[in-house]
Parts: structure tokens; C-alpha cells; sequence
């Protein structure tokens, strides 16, 4: 529990410098800096998963880094490179969205029964 708290504290508090650079040194709000901060830490995961190191980091940390927005990335990276040698089709390309296909079926899902949700209360809303 320990490995986890320091690790995943670790990982939280280098998005939190990155995106005061991102606002205090290049200026920018703060919506656009989360949004590249996400994009930052993302690239971060992956480019670890693709070294080899982000496992060694999971093996240590347990699920310390597999809770922040770079474990997303590592999990969704790492079964594309395991599977590297079928190919870039049907090894990567299809293993890519092994782990981030259900993640993103069920976020597009939500997003559409929601949006309809809205749609239809201002509907009786506005004819009321």
C-alpha cells in the first residue's frame, strides 16, 4: 500500500508541475493546459511501456500506476507491442484496442443515451 501511495502520489504530482509550466510558463488557460497535461502524461506511459520501464514501475508500485491516466496509456500500448510481431494490421492494430475498445464503446455509449436524455427533457421542457 505504501509502494502504491508514493508511487501514484509520485506520478500525480509531475502532472501537477506540468501543467503549472504549461499555465505559469507558457501562459496558457487553464482548460487547454489540463487537456495537454493529459496528452503529456499519456505520452509519458507510453513511451516508458515502449522502454520496458513502465512494467518495472507496475511491478513495484502495484496499482499505485495503474490508477493515474498513465496506466491507461501502458495498458493500452503494452498488448500492441507484445503482439508487434503478427504485424502492424493484425498484431498492433488489433491488439491496440484489446484493453481501450470496451473503455471507449462504453464512453461513446453513455455519451449518445445521455445526449438523448438531454435532448429529450429540453424537448418537453421548450413545449411546456
Amino acid at each position: 500500500c505504501l509502494r502504491a501511495f508514493w508511487v501514484g502520489g509520485l506520478i500525480c504530482c509531475v502532472g501537477q508541475g506540468i501543467n503549472d509550466i504549461y499555465q505559469q510558463l507558457l501562459g496558457m488557460d487553464k482548460k487547454a493546459a489540463a487537456a495537454l497535461t493529459s496528452v503529456t502524461l499519456v505520452f509519458i506511459g507510453a513511451t516508458l511501456t515502449g522502454l520496458g520501464l513502465y512494467d518495472n514501475i507496475g511491478k513495484y508500485a502495484g496499482a499505485g500506476s495503474i490508477v493515474p491516466i498513465t496506466g491507461f496509456s501502458n495498458s493500452i500500448v503494452a498488448p500492441a507491442i507484445e503482439f508487434k510481431h503478427e504485424g502492424y494490421i493484425m498484431g498492433i492494430g488489433s491488439k491496440l484496442f484489446t484493453i481501450a475498445g470496451p473503455v471507449l464503446v462504453y464512453g461513446i455509449s453513455t455519451s449518445i443515451i445521455v445526449g438523448l436524455i438531454y435532448l429529450l427533457l429540453e424537448a418537453i421542457k421548450g413545449g411546456a
